[in-house]
């Protein structure tokens, strides 16, 4: 499978199954999508995060009941039903996703969301699986995010407990990150208006970016962050 990251703002994604597991895949998709979650029962902490969002819940006959997210952006809505294999696919076309989710206890719904989803060129998530997939299907990394950085890993479905083991080390690993980032942006735009030379501006944000000085001068905040990078910048553009 070949990693991608892919913009569901303006999207819906189905999650069908509304225990742990489905729980934890609609509280990770809440942020960049509308969440719908159909299930006959909801994981308590799946209750309290579709409140929190400003969700709702509803029995799955009013159409109101779906729609009443929170205005304008993301939400996550619960709806009462029973997803069985025959009606799935009704469940798909009404909610149109742009990812439709299998987290379901049961293997035949599951396979029923897959099959239905492919049918119709919507990427899927089956949460039972591991190793090869259709294509089509998505596989839901890991991510560890220090904003606008964000890192993705993934075992393939085979190993979740060394996923989660991986992504806390990452986590201390790239505290920080996001502010360098910004900071080797801002940098690299200023060094490109000011015409200095590729070759010389690609040096200058690379020794920026591995200076052990400029990554503890961060942690104090921004302007000590910048003073100790334009030292570093200075030794190179003088060269």
């Amino acid at each position: 499978m070949t990693p991608l990251y892919h913009d569901l703002a303006g999207e819906t994604v189905a999650v069908f199954g509304g225990g742990a597991v489905g729980s934890r895949k609609a509280r990770g998709f809440d942020e960049a999508a509308r969440v719908v979650v159909v299930s006959p029962e909801f994981d308590e902490r799946l209750r309290e995060f579709a409140d929190g969002a400003g969700g709702a819940e509803g029995d799955g006959d009013d159409e109101d009941d779906r729609d009443s997210g929170t205005e304008g952006g993301p939400s996550v809505e619960l709806v009462r039903a029973v997803p069985d294999a025959d009606a799935v696919a009704d469940w798909i076309d009404r909610l149109d996703p742009a990812l439709a989710v299998a987290a379901t206890d049961d293997a035949a719904v599951n396979a029923a969301v897959e099959s239905a989803a492919l049918d119709r060129g919507i990427l899927v998530n089956r949460t039972d699986v591991s190793g090869g997939r259709d294509p089509g299907s998505v596989v839901v990394p890991a991510t560890v995010e220090d904003e606008p950085v964000t890192v993705a890993l993934s075992t393939g479905g085979t190993s979740p407990a060394l996923a989660k083991a991986l992504r806390e080390r990452i986590e201390a690993e790239i505290e920080g990150a996001g502010e360098m980032a910004a900071l080797s942006g801002e940098i690299r735009e200023e060094l490109k208006g000011a015409g200095v030379a590729p070759e010389k501006r690609r040096e200058a944000v690379r020794r920026v970016v591995r200076s052990r000085g400029v990554w503890k001068a961060l942690q104090k905040g921004r302007s000590y962050g910048r003073q100790e990078a334009d030292t570093v910048i200075e030794g190179v553009l003088s060269r």
